[in-house]
């Protein structure tokens, strides 16, 4: 077996060939261009077996990866720390691209279970989508603040409702006021305005889109209570393919809702974890809220919590590790049929969650 580490720059991209112990075997440096992507191709028919692996940059990655899997190779992709440490291990000081092709190759051939890199497919649009998305609504919402106090300047009598400047119908009144009025501060905010309804038109249009998307591609994660369409899209762009992690706990990890164990001895303590990925936990955060709020089905268990003496903050934290799992069921069962589930993650329709043992003690972070 050959694995190839290729350590990927914008204008070169490295390749080192290492054996099954670990071995330099060849070396080869191209440009990061359609014709360095070719000869790649063809150096690589020179070995029998080979894996590929990739530092997982995929701003850099994407299109060496997606003319490697056309062309029938694996990809698997290693995380910079992995990479990092395996260097820092060498006999080889230093650091340049050939050593760090290397770092690359002896972790893929050392650690079992990377990333698979697939070709692009509806979850990459959705992501692409949503994050345009939220940079919109951002800048929307700048243009909203700066707008209310030239309109509070031009007249401190009119008032505005929270969150009504994204309403057509108030932005258009609104406009037609302002453009009679004279004078720098006024021409500043219908443009303002002009632009706001403007993005506005924009973002509800994405989100039409994002929600046909989501409902078509993953329907029963659209239909765990509480999670809307833009929450699910958050998901989904983030998530990047459920197939990569072998179970929810794995799933959990990723996403900060599983603790980290802390003890040293005979009784369990866990923290808090303060990483993952963010976005995922937002959205698993709001649709907890939800299901608060509208009494589905976490609301019971909730207040299961609360009865039992748990505070809010540890119910909701409980609630969220359970919609994780959740979540994770949802998506396998859009992607993977129901019989290939693995059967340690329990049935798909409706997972449950084992409360946390008496033993385990939750310490702040």
């Amino acid at each position: 077996m050959t694995v190839v580490g290729i350590d990927a720059h914008k204008d070169w991209h490295t390749l080192v060939a290492v054996d099954e112990v670990g071995r330099r075997i060849k070396e080869l440096t191209v440009e990061a261009r359609a014709a360095g992507h070719r000869k790649i191709m063809t150096w690589l028919e020179a070995f029998e077996d080979v894996t590929v692996a990739v530092e997982d940059c995929r701003h850099l990655t994407r299109r060496l990866e997606a003319d490697l899997l056309e062309s029938g190779h694996r990809v698997v992709r290693v995380h910079t720390r992995l990479m990092a440490g395996m260097r820092r291990s060498s006999r080889e000081r230093g650091k340049s691209d050939p050593i760090d092709a290397e770092a690359v190759a002896r972790v893929a051939l050392r650690e079992e279970g990377l990333p698979t890199a697939e070709l692009p497919g509806a979850s990459r649009d959705i992501k692409l989508l949503s994050d345009h998305r939220r940079t919109l609504v951002a800048r929307r919402t700048a243009m909203q603040s700066k707008a209310r106090w030239f309109l509070h300047e031009i007249d401190p009598e009119l008032e505005i409702p929270s969150r009504a400047l994204r309403r057509y119908h108030l932005l258009d009144e609104l406009i037609e006021y302002l453009e009679p009025v004279e004078g720098a501060v006024a021409e500043i905010a219908l443009d303002l305005l002009v632009d706001i309804r403007e993005l506005t038109v924009r973002i509800n249009a994405l989100e039409s889109r994002l929600s046909r998307l989501v409902r078509s591609s993953h329907p029963s994660l659209v239909a765990v209570p509480g999670m809307g369409t833009l929450g699910a899209a958050m998901i989904i762009g983030e998530t990047a393919g459920i197939t990569r992690f072998r179970s929810r706990d794995a799933y959990a990890r990723f996403n900060g809702t599983a603790p980290i164990p802390v003890w040293s001895g005979n009784k369990v303590r866990v923290r808090l974890s303060r990483g993952g990925n963010r976005t995922i936990n937002t959205a698993l955060h709001m649709a907890a809220l939800t299901q608060i709020r509208m009494g589905a089905e976490g609301a019971a268990y909730y207040d299961k919590l609360i009865a039992a003496g748990k505070t809010r903050k540890e119910a909701l934290r409980l609630l969220r590790r359970r919609l994780s799992d959740r979540v994770y069921a949802a998506q396998r069962a859009d992607v993977v049929p129901a019989v290939q589930a693995p059967a340690s993650d329990g049935p798909l329709e409706s997972p449950t969650i084992e409360e946390p043992a008496s033993s385990m003690t939750l310490i702040a972070a």
